[in-house]
This record gives C-alpha cells, sequence and structure tokens, in this order.
C-alpha cells in the first residue's frame, strides 16, 4: 500500500488514503511498465502528426523542357532543363508527400498505460489530492490562491470527477495549466505535465 495526504483548498492536509499499486496496473514489485509509458507517449504524439508538407518534383515546377545549352563543346558542365534540381527554383530530387503519421494503440493498453502514468506521479509525490473543490466565482484568482496553497508553480493537470465550469474558465488563462474529466485523462496529458491535481472522488472513480 501507499499512503498518499489529502489536502483541502487551504493546503492543509486533512486526511490520508491507502492506494494499491495493482489497482493501477503495476507489477508484483508494485513498479510501473517504462515501455508501455514510452509507447503511449508516442502514440499521442504521432496523432498529433499533420503530415501536410509537400514539395514539387522537377516534373511539377514551371518552366521550359528545352536543353538549356548544347552537350559539349562549351566549356560548362553537362546539364539539363532549367526544371533540374541543382538550378535555383528547381524542382526537389528527393520531394516530400503527405503522410499519414498515425498509430493504433488498444484501449486497454490506452487505460493501462493512463493508470501507470498516475501511479509513476504517485511513487515520485507530484500529486496532489483535493478532498474537495470549491470554486464558486469563475475567477482566475480563486484557481491561483489554491496552487499558491499546494505549492504549485509549473505545468500541472487538474483533473475532476465531473465537468465543473467555475474550475474550467477560472484555470484556463493560467500558463501552463490543463483542466479535465477523469474520464478524458491519458498518459500523454499527466506525464508531460509536472504535477497532477485530482479530486478524492475523481481518484475513487478512476480507481472504481
Amino acid at each position: 500500500m501507499i499512503e498518499v495526504p489529502v489536502y483541502n483548498q487551504d493546503g492543509q492536509k486533512v486526511e490520508s488514503v491507502n492506494l494499491d499499486p495493482a489497482k493501477f496496473g503495476a507489477d508484483e514489485e508494485g513498479n510501473v511498465n517504462p515501455a508501455l509509458l514510452k509507447q503511449a507517449l508516442v502514440y499521442y504524439q504521432a496523432n498529433q502528426r499533420q503530415g501536410t508538407v509537400q514539395t514539387k518534383a522537377r516534373g511539377e515546377v514551371a518552366g521550359s523542357t528545352r536543353k538549356m545549352f548544347k552537350q559539349k563543346g562549351t566549356g560548362n558542365a553537362r546539364t539539363g532543363g532549367i526544371r533540374n534540381p541543382i538550378k535555383v527554383g528547381g524542382g526537389h530530387a528527393k520531394q516530400k508527400r503527405p503522410k499519414d503519421w498515425r498509430q493504433d494503440m488498444p484501449v486497454k493498453q490506452r487505460r493501462l498505460a493512463r493508470n501507470q502514468a498516475v501511479l509513476a506521479k504517485i511513487k515520485s509525490g507530484d500529486i496532489k489530492v483535493l478532498s474537495t473543490v470549491d470554486i464558486k466565482e469563475a475567477k482566475t484568482k480563486n484557481v491561483a490562491k489554491v496552487f499558491k496553497a499546494l505549492g504549485i508553480d509549473r505545468s500541472v493537470l487538474v483533473a475532476t470527477a465531473e465537468h465543473n465550469p467555475n474550475i474550467y474558465r477560472a484555470a484556463r488563462n493560467i500558463d501552463r495549466t490543463t483542466v479535465s474529466t477523469v474520464s478524458q485523462l491519458n498518459a500523454w496529458d499527466i506525464l508531460r505535465n509536472r504535477t497532477l491535481v485530482i479530486t478524492k472522488d475523481g481518484l475513487n472513480k478512476l480507481i472504481g
């Protein structure tokens, strides 16, 4: 079991919860699978690539196909038309074409990677569990006050059990802050942010 402290919005410890690493997909020794986490990161990064780059070949650029000068007798290097790749404005010798970079990853593997990413945050101490989050007004200063009480000064991912419009509207203007629900969590968002802030209800929902 791993003991994780639970804080209130003022940054005070109110209780602790004991978590079983096995529920997060850990091995018998309670460790995460680095290869699985890397595969998940590559999967999410690859699926964000557009792959729309394209350059023109020598047959696609504008220009005459006439040979610029005769083959012999001029003292110049032998050359072809003006669309030759070695000429300024000519086509590319090895042109780029649109490519689909998307990868596939089974749903069970993605869920396991998400759970192990949460476990990695727990083991490194980069997780803050909140007993409750009560933001009555959608003002940035309210969420910034909570971050300051918890000692958060770098990138952070806020995960709640259900969508909270006040938290989303108040936190979206804070630099390097991502707001999500537990059902939308993925390994990429968890690992690319330094700290994971999750509500107690959200953690129970994730384990369940």
